[in-house]
């Protein structure tokens, strides 16, 4: 039996996740706030786990330990969504989404790396937003997802000091709840925006455009089933990327700054 800790186990990504592995032979011990709607094994433990606290964390490591198993993987699956512009959202909202995008990754990494095995492996889930040049409105989220890709980077050259691995999986749209979270975002902002009123009513064209082609959470579940069989994994493995934004990032600063000024602001 392999055993593997994995947040975010409510829904999407880590739900499909979770229903991958457990059907695949893995025991997985789900990290969440709420407990998944799902048919419960002898191969799955939920642990109630609020990942911007590490007291919390450390409670569940001590749950985890008592089993007596080495992990074969540490996989981060939770996250939030958020679209705003940089000058009109709170210190709150711009705090909140590095506390669960990307410090409690690392509270989870710190904590539970001592239960990880030789040639364990430490999974995180980025996004297709993080290599590329951010978009309006758009750039709190890259900017957590670039910095997990920083951290992750990293920690890889840490990590295999310990003989240990570090994969990160960077998905483009995936037809989740955050879907619907993004929708929504576009029209609160489009509604409570004091600067850009017209801008962001333009920017939902784009967005609409971005989400179009999105993919099934189980299609990154079986990717990650499949990345941790592998002995000597890749880095970062990419899935759905989306072409519009790969040319716009293809594209010198000055000209993509050009094409968002044509495409956003009024004739």
């Amino acid at each position: 039996m392999k055993y593997v800790v994995l947040t975010g186990v409510a829904g999407g990504m880590g739900l499909a996740t979770l229903k991958k592995l457990t059907n695949s032979g893995y025991y997985v011990f789900g990290l969440d706030l709420k407990k998944p709607k799902y048919d419960y094994t002898d191969n799955f433990t939920f642990i109630k786990t609020d990942l911007t606290s590490l007291k919390s964390i450390e409670k569940a490591f001590k749950e985890v330990a008592k089993k007596g198993e080495e992990l074969d993987a540490i996989i981060s699956m939770a996250g939030i969504y958020d679209l705003n512009s940089l000058i009109e959202m709170s210190e709150e909202d711009f705090i909140r989404i590095f506390d669960i995008n990307v410090f409690a990754i690392y509270r989870l990494n710190k904590t539970f790396i001592p239960l990880l095995k030789e040639k364990g492996k430490v999974v995180m889930v980025s996004s297709e937003l993080a290599p590329l040049d951010p978009l309006p409105f758009t750039g709190i989220y890259g900017i957590t997802k670039s910095t997990i890709e920083k951290y992750a980077f990293s920690l890889r050259m840490e990590l295999q000091l310990l003989d240990k691995q570090v994969v990160v999986i960077r998905p483009g749209a995936v037809n989740t709840a955050l879907l619907d979270v993004s929708t929504s975002k576009v029209d609160s902002f489009t509604e409570n925006t004091k600067y850009y009123k017209y801008n962001a009513a333009r920017f939902k064209d784009i967005v609409n455009k971005v989400e179009a082609r999105k993919i099934a959470p189980e299609k990154i579940a079986n990717l990650l089933t499949k990345v941790l069989r592998k002995k000597k994994p890749k880095y970062v493995y990419k899935i759905n990327r989306n072409k519009l934004l790969l040319l716009m990032h293809l594209l010198p600063k000055r000209m993509q700054n050009w094409a968002i000024r044509r495409i956003l602001l009024k004739k």
